[in-house]
């Protein structure tokens, strides 16, 4: 580690994952400010019990883990309520001040995931003043010995959450005035709730780090720079250097206030005590269409070579059993010896062997295709490649004088994963009902990490000459029969297969709402909530 990050000072669950701390169960809850001293009072007041990235333990400089944590951001509406001062709120990017809602063009929140169909809090926001979100609160809670015996855990974390809802209660109804409570959540019945709270999916009684579509989330998070990680988390999740090997991402890539792979300070708002160790947090609530994802999977996978699991595989670039990378197990012979060697090997290999990939003997995409979910939220080197006059038809090769490092352009479009999932699924071949995603995306730059992801790597493909093929997963794939959506599943350009091709995409995933917050630093929410921010 060559960088000494505050860790006082920067919000719990940005610098790492409580999910990777036993934390099963979470609520998220927004607010509408309505009078702005004392919505600062509120602030100051939710500031005093927020829990910071320090480390947890006995040791020096740690601090003793709690059984619930609280975290709080600020939309661009929130600060003007909260009246940060007018040279301050011009410096913050234009995308965050527009809101989610108003980049629909550009995320593709469009058909069954337009805006108007969100859930009624974020259908609501920016419409009228007294629904706007302007604070958002999280609450994640856990249990020692997580996860144990699983479903009795489960139980004790969720009465440790109700504690912690309990406390935010008492708050508001101390400010009573000042700050509400906005609802309108859907819930599991179409009712509307005052939170949203995800958990992760059991089965048969056992915590898993799954969706609803059985991938194993969250494996490949980046690593940065300040991370006491080992060399083995570095693998695969940072950057790759000239040599092959692998260094963490700078941390300006998700923190202001510091150096980003451009050697340069992120765009951030004055002063520095407002933007340094603060990000941007991008909230969805993704529905899965679980009903069609798994017609869809029955259907082709009944005829594609190598059967359905490997084709659940070729959508996602991993296995569904353990996370395996399909440039690592491309087919049941490969997946058979990846297994041996992961069943055996311990948890630090085990993290090499998921993450330490890249996709140079793979240019073709024969083994993890372009339109796999994890080639394009994280291309790594792949977008470096060309093809040459007299190259096999088909064939791609890497182009290394097109950039300074392998992955110099994916490098500076990495989002940290956070979230949980929401619901549970009662009917596996039916779409509705209220189970999906909750994600979480944190960046330094929205515009460049986020929407630039959502918009050219998702939703078109020409950066990795696939056309208007789109991310089999999170597309928002074409109802219109005249353009149906496609993907093609490549082949070894070599060999004697012919490519295969999933016609009429349905869409997998529908928004049900979301929006841009500022997740700021524990001296930004001192300074906001005191009424000090001068930009002068």
């Amino acid at each position: 580690m060559t960088k000494q990050l505050d860790l006082s000072d920067i919000q719990g669950n940005v610098v790492r994952a409580y999910g990777r701390f036993g934390f099963p169960v979470a609520r998220y809850v927004c607010l509408n400010i309505r009078d702005p001293e004392r919505g600062r009072a509120f602030v100051g007041a939710v500031t005093r019990r927020v829990t910071t990235a320090a480390n947890w333990g006995t040791g020096p400089g740690e601090v003793p883990k709690p059984e619930w944590t609280v975290n709080i951001a600020l939309s661009y509406q929130g600060l003007k309520e909260l009246e940060v001062p007018r040279a301050s709120l011009v410096d913050f990017p234009p995308e965050f001040a527009d809101g989610m809602a108003a980049r629909r063009d550009i995320l593709g929140d469009d058909g069954p995931s337009a805006p108007e169909l969100w859930d009624p809090v974020w259908r609501e926001n920016r419409v009228t003043r007294d629904k706007d979100v302007h604070i958002f609160i999280s609450l994640n809670a856990g249990v020692a010995g997580w996860p144990g015996n699983g479903k009795g855990l489960l139980d004790t974390a969720q009465a440790h959450l109700e504690v912690a809802y309990a406390w935010l209660q008492d708050v508001l109804a101390r400010h009573e005035g000042g700050v509400v409570l906005l609802g309108g959540h859907r819930g599991d019945h179409g009712e509307l709730l005052d939170y949203q709270d995800a958990k992760v999916v059991m089965e048969n009684g056992r915590p898993t780090p799954k969706e609803h579509f059985g991938y194993t989330d969250g494996i490949g998070d980046p690593a940065f720079e300040g991370l006491p990680e080992s060399t083995a988390y570095v693998n695969g999740r940072g950057k790759q250097l000239a040599d092959g090997s692998w260094a963490p991402l700078a941390t300006g890539e998700f923190l202001l206030g510091h150096i980003d792979e451009a050697r340069e300070y992120p765009p951030a708002p004055n002063p520095t005590l407002l933007a340094r160790n603060g990000t941007y947090m991008i909230y969805r609530k993704l529905h899965e269409n679980v009903g069609t994802f798994n017609a869809y999977l029955d259907k082709h996978g009944s005829h594609y070579p190598g059967g359905r699991e490997l084709l659940a595989a070729k959508f996602s670039g991993r296995w569904r059993d353990n996370g395996a990378p399909l440039v690592s197990a491309p087919d049941a012979a490969g997946k058979a010896a990846f297994d041996a060697r992961f069943n055996a090997a311990d948890e630090a290999t085990r993290e090499d062997m998921l993450c330490n990939f890249t996709y140079d003997d793979d240019m073709s995409g024969a083994r993890c295709p372009f339109s796999a979910h994890i080639r394009r939220i994280n291309p790594r080197a792949a977008l470096q490649m060309i093809h040459d006059p007299g190259d096999t038809p088909g064939s791609l090769k890497i182009s290394k004088n097109a950039f300074d490092t392998p992955g110099a352009l994916s490098n500076r479009r990495r989002v940290l994963r956070r979230g949980l999932p929401y619901g549970d699924v009662t009917d596996p071949s039916r779409d509705d009902g209220n189970h999906g995603i909750i994600i979480m995306m944190l960046n330094a730059d929205i515009n460049r990490q986020f929407e630039f992801v959502q918009q050219q790597w998702i939703n078109y493909g020409n950066d990795f000459k696939a056309g208007n093929d789109k991310d089999i997963l999170l597309g928002n794939h074409s109802p219109d029969d005249r353009f149906p959506s496609k993907a093609v599943l490549q082949v070894d350009p070599d060999g004697s297969d012919t490519p295969y091709f999933l016609p009429r995409l349905p869409r997998f995933v529908e928004t049900r709402g979301g929006d841009y917050f500022f997740i700021p630093s524990l001296t930004a929410l001192r300074v906001i909530a005191k009424g000090l921010v001068d930009p002068t």
